[in-house]
């Protein structure tokens, strides 16, 4: 990956690069909270109509996320996911792999878990681990991330020959916001359980990630599986970015809305309770 830059840090981060590219997004540091509920809201339906179209034709939508440790890829999967149904859209995000895994092709493990027909599966990290996490920690050899990024778009090239709609996401923190939440997460009791002692390790190595994604997109992004980067300092922007574009990446067709209406039914009012020993204390 090149040589690692000697220069020493400092204490307080100063601006850099990576923090200039990110924040020169044109608008402003943060969006509304209103403005972002609102037009979540109006995505969540447009959702809806893409799972229904998806079941519908039984298309096969298969969505990466990758990013460094506190970018917001769970966030932008909770915003997808929210109000939609997990029959449809699946979310994949695997452990470290077994012993047994260990052995197999490395992409193996991951092909059970691409989209059937009516499925969208959505990876929080996936086979970019390689190129990512597992190069720069050195849980494997430089000889198998070269054979890992020659082989990657021909892979890819056959799933989406094979009818699968492939999108792959980077989401672009910086430096400084990256520091601030990973802090978050040490100060808040309800985020402490998202820092791991290899998120600890992996802050160290800003420089190394920043060249192994750099070598990624040079080599796996191609005409039929382009990388998407989405900056994501501002949390609720970046997810309504990505839901957006995902979105319009995918020429799918609205259903005519048929009305519904709830069908008449009769209750036996003299039926009574028989839970009342069951029912827990009202606590509040």
């Amino acid at each position: 990956m090149g040589k690692k830059n000697k220069a020493k840090s400092k204490d307080k981060e100063a601006t850099t690069a990576s923090d200039v590219a990110v924040a020169q997004s044109g608008a402003p540091e943060k969006l509304p909270r209103k403005t972002y509920e609102a037009e979540l809201a109006r995505l969540h339906v447009e959702l809806v109509q893409l799972q229904e179209w998806v079941k519908r034709e039984k298309k096969k939508i298969c969505v990466v996320f990758e990013g460094r440790d506190g970018a917001g890829k769970g966030g932008v999967i909770k915003a997808l996911t929210e109000r939609v149904s997990p029959r449809t859209f699946r979310v994949v995000a695997l452990p470290a792999p077994t012993e047994r895994e260990k052995s197999q092709m490395y992409i193996q493990r991951y092909l059970p878990h691409l989209p059937a027909g009516g499925e969208i599966v959505i990876f929080d990290r996936s086979w970019y681990n390689r190129a990512g996490v597992e190069r720069v920690m050195g849980f494997c050899t430089e000889k198998q991330v070269e054979g890992f990024l020659s082989a990657t778009p021909k892979v890819e090239q056959a799933m989406v020959e094979s009818g699968i709609v492939l999108l792959k996401y980077w989401l672009e923190v910086s430096p400084k916001e990256q520091t601030k939440r990973l802090e978050d997460r040490i100060n808040d009791g309800r985020k402490l359980w998202k820092l791991t002692e290899m998120d600890l390790k992996s802050y160290t190595r800003w420089d190394d990630y920043t060249r192994a994604r750099d070598e990624m997109f040079a080599a796996t992004h191609t005409p039929w599986a382009p990388w998407h980067v989405a900056k994501s300092n501002d949390k609720k922007r970046a997810r309504l970015n990505v839901i957006t574009h995902l979105l319009n990446a995918i020429p799918y067709e609205e259903s005519a809305r048929r009305k519904i209406e709830l069908p008449k039914r009769k209750i036996d009012e003299e039926l009574g309770a028989d839970y009342l020993s069951m029912l827990i204390p009202e606590a509040f």
